[in-house]
């Protein structure tokens, strides 16, 4: 069941596959050397979006909220995954504290972590759910669409240590971003592991950082394989005080649009692409889809309606927007049933578990899909991702192309550990 994919087979995207294919071997070896010197993130979902002439990843979420869109068939690497990440981390952990977002009405967030605590305790730990949600406090139980329920407990704060009433896990998971800020009862736990760390969190966590560390991964990547990084990487810049209500920063907002438009408008000839360009303009912070707008033309930025400056100047939490990173916009030809859609690459520690493709029919091959009306069609990576057929015709073989997302989601995802290196508070420095 894999839905067709509607991109030129013999584009550029094709030259990549098979490169990627014959290279296979040198690769895995690269990433295992990566692993070596770096740590992966404990769980990442990083969107990709393939022109045909470029893939490229245009999202990485180090909170991943999306578990539920995983076909059962992927479950045993999940498994297997999660059991890898937590020996590494604390191989005696018998108990697991999982801290969710706290909007407990969206069902189908719900079900991502009903299906998170399924992993992790078919991986062998304790699974309890502490919420951040200070007007829950006693246990509560949420009901889900299956008819199962799940139960929320108040987090109870002791010196070094975090834990629920007769609960005192060895590792907290958050599957919170954190976008409102850093919770108090979060800071200072030097006795047990935080996973993710509190700077992977949204109120300090900047896009701009990570696709500067990506930058770097690509051209390190680009030059194993004899190929222009640009194939792979989408160019960005950004614009650090800007006000959507009132204006500030337009004028940033205008030359880096025009500079990045320029930059693209070249390497479309240089590669004889016959496209308009385009820019995302997104939050440098923050996630759900929130806070993004396409730029096709410089002077739409000196004229936003009151619509788009009231969407562009909030997000998550009610969070006010001060900084964006305009992007290389990339455009999707992939469709499922005729809608455009792109693939969502799912890993725990350093292993791809599975993916789906986020699909929207409302939207534009140049628009964001993570918006209203999207729905997921995890179908796509029904055949493994991890066994690739070299030899097939590019474009033929669907796990040849999942094991090329792959690689590009795991190129982000080493990105991810450069940029966590880089923004640690308590980083060690080494003279």
């Amino acid at each position: 069941m894999v839905p067709h994919l509607i991109t030129a087979l013999t584009g550029p995207i094709n030259e990549l596959e098979q490169r990627i294919l014959e290279s296979l071997p040198a690769i895995e070896r690269w990433f295992r050397l990566e692993w070596m010197e770096h740590t992966p993130p404990f769980y990442t979902s990083v969107d990709v979006r393939n022109a045909g002439f470029k893939l490229a990843p245009v999202d990485t979420n180090l909170f991943p909220g999306g578990f539920n869109n995983l076909t059962e068939d992927m479950l045993p690497l999940a498994v297997q995954a999660a059991m890898a990440a937590i020996e590494k981390i604390c191989p005696e952990a018998k108990n697991l504290l999982l801290i969710p977002e706290k909007h407990t009405r969206n069902t189908f967030y719900l079900t991502n972590v009903q299906r998170l605590m399924q992993i992790f305790t078919q991986a062998g730990l304790n699974v309890r759910l502490g919420t951040l949600d200070d007007s829950i406090t006693a246990p509560t139980e949420v009901a889900l669409p299956d008819g199962s329920s799940l139960k929320l407990e108040p987090l109870v704060r002791t010196r070094g240590r975090l834990g629920l009433k007769d609960f005192d896990p060895c590792t907290i998971l958050l599957n919170n971003d954190l976008s409102a800020g850093l919770p108090k009862v979060l800071e200072n736990l030097h006795e047990q592991y935080l996973l993710p760390p509190l700077h992977a969190g949204w109120a300090v966590r900047r896009k701009t950082n990570h696709f500067q560390a990506y930058e770097e991964v690509a051209k390190k990547f680009a030059k194993l394989l004899g190929m222009d990084p640009w194939l792979i990487n989408p160019m960005f810049a950004r614009c650090g005080e800007v006000n959507f209500s009132d204006g500030t920063g337009a004028e940033c907002l205008m030359s880096n649009a025009e500079a990045l438009l320029g930059k693209i408008r070249r390497k479309y000839k240089e590669y004889g692409i016959n496209e308009k360009p385009f820019v995302i303009v997104k939050a440098d912070a923050g996630t759900y889809g929130m806070g993004i707008m396409t730029v096709r033309d410089p002077k739409d930025l000196a004229e936003l309606n009151r619509k788009t400056r009231n969407k562009m100047s909030v997000i998550k939490d009610g969070q006010e927007v001060s900084e964006v990173i305009l992007q290389e916009g990339v455009p999707t030809y992939e469709r499922v049933n005729d809608a455009v859609a792109e693939p969502v690459v799912y890993m725990i520690d350093r292993y791809v578990v599975g993916g789906f493709y986020r699909v929207n029919a409302e939207r534009g091959i140049d628009e964001n899909l993570n918006s209203p009306g999207a729905s997921f069609v995890p179908l796509a990576f029904a055949e493994s991702g991890h066994l690739p057929r070299p030899g097939a015709k590019p474009g033929a073989s669907a796990p040849n192309r999942f094991y090329m997302y792959g690689v590009i989601a795991r190129l982000a995802m080493v990105a991810a550990s450069y940029e966590l290196e880089a923004t640690d508070p308590d980083a060690e420095i080494y003279e």
